[in-house]
C-alpha cells in the first residue's frame, strides 16, 4: 500500500494538499526510490517520509528503524524548506497525533527542523496557534515538545530590542509590529519590560485586585506615556487586510496576541490619575465597539471595547459620561452597548438622576460661550472654535480670516490643544442630534426650567434644540425665540406663551396632530428659513392601512422590496436596529434567513428578511441583496415559556400598538427601502429587473410622498418654477430639446413622449446647492432630485457625453 493509503481519512484535509505531480513523486517514493538532488524533489521526500509516520486508523507508539533512519537523515539534512512545507509537515504531524499517534518526538522531528530553516517571523507564521492548542488540549505533546517550542520562537538578543518585544507579543498585524519596531527601545528598557510581560497576562475579562495590584508597583512615569501613546495608537488603528498568514481572515483588526497586551494597558489605565485617562478609554471603546468600516452590529474588538468601558464604570465620576454618551450613538453590539448602559446608570445613581437626566446635565461645553464661539489668542492670530464643529477659523493681525495654519503658529501647543478639542466637539454634535431625535421619539418630558438651562442655553445643543418646536403636552406649541425676561415659545402666527419654570415640556410630533396644524408648520419653517437637524415637521406619519387591519398581526407593507443587503443593514444599525445575520452559509440551520429587531417604548419590532441573491456571486458568505419580509410586534418580555426565549411567531394585533411606536419603526423600514432599494440604481440588476422598473416609477412611499410635499412647497421659490410642475409621482421638467418626469421616490428619469429611460449619475449643481433644504442635508434624494430638475430646464447647456447621446438618440 502507498503512504496516501495508509494515512487516517479523518484528516483528508491534509490530503487535499497533495496535487497530481506529488501523488505521481509519493509513488516513486514508495517503491524505494531515492530523491534526486533537486530541491524541489528533496521537499517532497520529506513530505513523503512524514506521511510514511502514519500507523493506520488504530495509531500507535513504535517505528521500524529503517524508517527511523529515513526521518532522522531528512531532519538532520540540509533540505531548503519553506513555509508551505513546514504548515504542510505540522498539519500531519498533528493530524497523526490526534488519530492515537503518540511517538512525539519522532513525529514532531522533521516538522521541527522544516521551522528552524524559516526566520523568526515566518515560524510565527506557522506555528501560530499550536503552542496555546498543545498547551491546554494536548498536554502530553506540550510537555514533550515544550523546550524545543520556546527555542524556536525566541529571538536571540542579537536582534535587539525590537525582537524582546516580539519574543512577547510577535507581530501580527501593524499594532504589534509598530510596538515592536518604533516603541522596542522604549518597551523593552528594564523598568518597563516586566509591566509588558505583566500586560500579556491579561486573558481574563477583568482584572483581579492581585493584578492591579502587581501593575500598580511595576508602574514609572515612563511606562504611563507608552500606555497613552499605544493606546492612542489603537484608537487610530482601522482593520487592514492582511497577507502575512496568520488569519485566514482576509482582513483584522488586532490578533489576539496583541489585543491581550493591550487590554492589560486599558486596565492599567484605571491606576493612572491624569485628565487624558477618560477621553482616550473612550476613544478605544469607540474604535474598538464599532463594527468592521465604523458600523455594524458586530465591533472590531469586543473584548477590548467592553474592557475600556468596564475602566471607565470603575472610575466613575461625571467626566465619564460624554464619553459612554458617544458609545451609545455609534455603538451596536449587544454586550457593549449593555455594558455601556450599565455604567451610565451605576454614574446616574451615584448623582441620584436617571440615565437620561444625568446625559442632560454632562454634555461638555468645550470652553465655547453663550454665542457659540470659543476664541484664543495664539501668537498673533485669532483662533475660533465654533459650534458648527467644522474648522478653526484664523484672523490674521489685520483682522482677515486666512483659510490653511498660519505657519508661524502650526507647532503651538495651545493650537494643539484646540484642534484635540475640535476633535472632540466633532464627536458630540452628532451624538447631540442623535440624543434629540430619540427623545422625540420616545417622548421624553422635561420641565421648562431644565429645557432652557440644559438645551436651550448650552453651546452645543443650543443650535439643534432652538430650531425644534417644542410642546406643552395638550397646550400650545412653538419655536425658542429668546426675550429680555427669557424664553418662550413661539406659534407660526407669532403668538408667544412663556412656559412656567415648572411645566411639563416635550418635543412636538405630527402623529399627535391634524393635517392642518402639520401643513402650517412646513409652511412657517420655509418661510422662516429654519433648518431642522432633523425632520420633525417634515417627518413621515405612518398609519395602520385597511389591509394591516386585515392581516391583523403583521405588516406587509415594506415586504417584497429586494434591498442591498449590507446598505440596509449599516441604515438599520445606525437606527438602533440589531441582530439581523444572513449570508449563505448553514441553509439547514437558517442561515438565509434572520430578523432585525428594534426596542422601543416597551415595545419589539421584528422585520424578517432572507437572501435574494446568487450563492456563487457572493462566493458563498455574506449576502449581496436581501428581500425584506413583514414586520411584527410584541411587547418586551413576551417569551413562549420560562424554559427559553423565544417569542411567538405571531405578534400582538397591529391595533394595539402605540401610533407613535408603530410610525417610527415604519419610518425606519421605509428609510432602509429608500437608500438600500436596487430599485435606485442607475441600471436593473440581474434578476431583478420588474422589481427595479416598479420601484423606480410606481407608487410612491410615504417617504417619498413627504419629499413630494416638500417639493410643492420649494417649487414656486425656484427659478425654473416656470418650467416644471408636479404630478402624483413625478417632477416634470420642460427643457428646451425634451420634457422630463423625474420620479419623487428613486430619482429616475424617463423622457417624453415614448418615456425612454434617461440614465444621470449624480452630480452636485451650483443652483441646487444654493436651495434652503428644511430637513435635508447635501446627498439626500431631494437634493438629487433638484440638481437634476436645475440641469434638464437647461438641457442644451448639458455637454457631458454621456447625456447628450442619450438626449439625441
Amino acid at each position: 500500500m502507498g503512504v496516501l493509503d495508509d494515512f487516517p481519512r479523518a484528516h483528508d484535509h491534509v490530503l487535499r494538499e497533495v496535487d497530481l505531480p506529488t501523488r505521481e513523486a509519493f509513488a516513486r517514493f514508495d517503491t524505494g526510490q531515492r530523491p534526486t538532488e533537486d530541491d524541489g524533489e528533496r521537499r517532497l521526500f520529506g513530505r513523503w517520509a512524514q506521511l510514511r509516520l502514519s500507523l493506520g486508523h488504530e495509531g500507535g507508539h513504535d517505528y521500524d528503524a529503517d524508517l527511523l533512519t529515513i526521518v532522522r537523515e531528512v531532519a538532520d539534512g540540509d533540505t531548503p524548506w519553506t513555509a508551505d512545507d513546514a504548515r504542510f509537515l505540522w498539519s500531519a504531524a498533528n493530524a497523526l497525533m490526534t488519530w492515537r499517534h503518540t511517538n512525539y518526538q519522532e513525529l514532531y522531528r522533521i516538522p521541527l527542523a522544516a521551522v528552524r530553516r524559516l526566520d523568526h517571523g515566518r515560524r510565527r507564521r506557522v506555528l501560530q496557534w499550536y503552542p496555546d492548542w498543545f498547551r491546554r488540549w494536548h498536554r502530553p505533546v506540550w510537555d514533550a515538545l515544550q523546550e524545543e517550542l520556546e527555542a524556536v520562537l525566541t529571538e536571540p538578543a542579537a536582534h535587539g530590542p525590537a525582537g524582546a518585544v516580539r519574543n512577547l507579543i510577535w507581530d501580527c498585524d501593524p499594532v504589534a509590529c509598530a510596538m515592536a519596531e518604533e516603541y522596542g527601545t522604549r518597551l523593552a528598557d528594564p523598568a518597563v519590560l516586566p509591566l509588558l510581560r505583566h500586560w500579556n497576562t491579561a486573558r481574563s475579562s477583568k482584572p483581579s485586585g492581585r493584578w492591579l495590584k502587581t501593575a500598580k508597583a511595576l508602574l514609572t512615569p515612563e511606562a504611563a506615556g507608552l500606555v497613552r501613546e499605544i493606546l492612542a495608537l489603537v484608537a487610530r488603528h482601522r482593520e487592514q487586510a492582511l497577507d502575512n498568514d496568520y488569519t485566514y481572515t482576509a482582513t483584522v483588526f488586532l490578533h489576539e496576541r496583541t489585543a491581550v497586551p493591550v487590554r492589560g494597558m486599558v486596565w492599567t489605565c484605571e491606576l493612572i490619575d491624569e485628565p487624558w485617562v477618560t477621553q482616550l478609554l473612550g476613544d478605544v471603546a469607540l474604535t474598538c465597539g464599532t463594527g468592521i468600516g465604523g458600523s455594524g452590529a458586530n465591533c472590531r474588538s469586543e473584548m477590548l471595547a467592553n474592557a475600556a468601558v468596564n475602566v471607565l464604570s470603575r472610575r466613575g465620576g461625571l467626566d465619564t459620561v460624554a464619553a459612554l454618551a458617544r458609545l451609545q450613538v455609534k455603538v451596536r453590539k449587544k454586550s457593549v452597548l449593555a455594558n455601556v448602559a450599565r455604567t451610565l446608570d451605576a454614574v446616574a445613581a451615584q448623582a441620584e438622576l436617571s440615565r437620561e437626566e444625568l446625559l442632560d446635565r454632562t454634555v461638555p461645553t468645550f470652553g465655547l460661550g453663550p454665542d457659540g464661539v470659543r476664541e484664543e489668542k495664539i501668537g498673533d492670530y485669532l483662533v475660533r472654535l465654533c459650534a458648527d464643529g467644522l474648522a478653526l477659523r484664523f484672523v490674521n493681525p489685520a483682522g482677515r480670516t486666512v483659510k490653511s495654519v498660519p505657519q508661524a503658529i502650526r507647532k503651538e501647543p495651545a493650537l494643539a490643544e484646540l484642534k484635540a478639542t475640535l476633535k472632540e466637539l466633532k464627536q458630540a454634535l452628532p451624538a447631540e442630534r442623535f440624543r434629540l431625535e430619540r427623545a422625540l421619539i420616545e417622548e421624553r418630558l422635561w420641565c421648562w426650567s431644565q429645557v432652557t438651562e440644559f438645551f436651550l442655553d448650552h453651546p452645543v445643543t443650543g443650535p439643534y434644540a432652538r430650531n425644534l418646536i417644542w410642546q406643552i403636552p395638550q397646550g400650545p406649541a412653538g419655536l425658542p425665540v429668546r426675550t429680555d425676561t427669557g424664553w418662550e415659545l413661539s406659534d407660526p402666527q407669532g403668538r408667544r406663551v412663556q412656559p412656567d419654570p415648572d411645566t411639563q415640556v416635550r418635543l412636538w410630533h405630527p402623529i399627535r396632530e391634524t393635517a392642518d396644524d402639520v401643513r402650517t408648520w412646513r409652511d412657517h419653517l420655509l418661510d422662516a428659513g429654519v433648518r431642522q437637524p432633523y425632520k420633525q415637521a417634515f417627518r413621515e406619519v405612518y398609519l395602520l392601512t385597511p389591509a394591516e387591519e386585515r392581516t391583523r398581526t403583521l405588516s406587509h407593507r415594506f415586504g417584497g422590496h429586494v434591498l442591498r443587503y449590507g446598505q440596509a443593514k449599516a441604515l438599520l444599525n445606525q437606527r438602533g436596529w440589531t441582530g439581523l445575520s444572513i449570508g449563505h452559509w448553514d441553509y439547514e440551520c437558517g442561515g438565509d434567513q434572520g430578523e432585525a429587531i428594534k426596542e422601543l417604548s416597551g415595545w419589539q419590532a421584528r422585520w424578517g428578511m432572507h437572501i435574494a441573491g446568487d450563492a456563487e456571486a457572493d462566493g458563498w458568505g455574506t449576502a449581496s441583496f436581501s428581500a425584506a419580509e413583514d414586520i411584527r410586534f410584541h411587547r418586551e418580555g413576551q417569551r413562549t415559556s420560562d424554559r427559553d426565549g423565544w417569542l411567538p411567531a405571531e405578534g400582538v394585533p397591529l391595533t394595539e400598538v402605540p401610533p407613535l411606536v408603530l410610525s417610527e419603526v415604519f419610518r425606519d423600514a421605509d428609510l432602509a427601502v429608500g437608500v438600500a432599494s436596487v430599485g435606485l440604481d442607475q441600471q436593473a440588476t440581474g434578476g431583478h429587473e420588474d422589481y427595479w422598473h416598479s420601484f423606480g416609477f410606481g407608487e410612491l412611499t410615504e417617504t417619498a410622498r413627504t419629499r413630494r410635499d416638500a417639493l410643492a412647497r420649494l417649487l414656486p421659490r425656484l427659478k425654473i418654477a416656470d418650467r416644471s410642475e408636479l404630478s402624483d409621482r413625478f417632477l416634470r421638467v420642460r427643457g428646451d430639446l425634451r420634457t422630463y418626469k423625474i420620479h419623487l421616490g428613486s430619482g429616475n428619469i424617463l423622457m417624453e413622449p415614448n418615456d425612454a429611460y434617461l440614465c444621470i449619475v449624480p452630480g452636485a449643481d451650483r443652483d441646487a446647492r444654493a436651495v434652503f433644504l428644511p430637513f435635508e442635508e447635501d446627498g439626500g434624494m431631494l437634493s438629487v432630485i433638484l440638481s437634476k430638475a436645475f440641469l434638464l430646464a437647461d438641457d442644451t447647456a448639458i455637454t457631458d457625453p454621456s447625456i447628450t447621446r442619450q438626449l439625441a438618440a
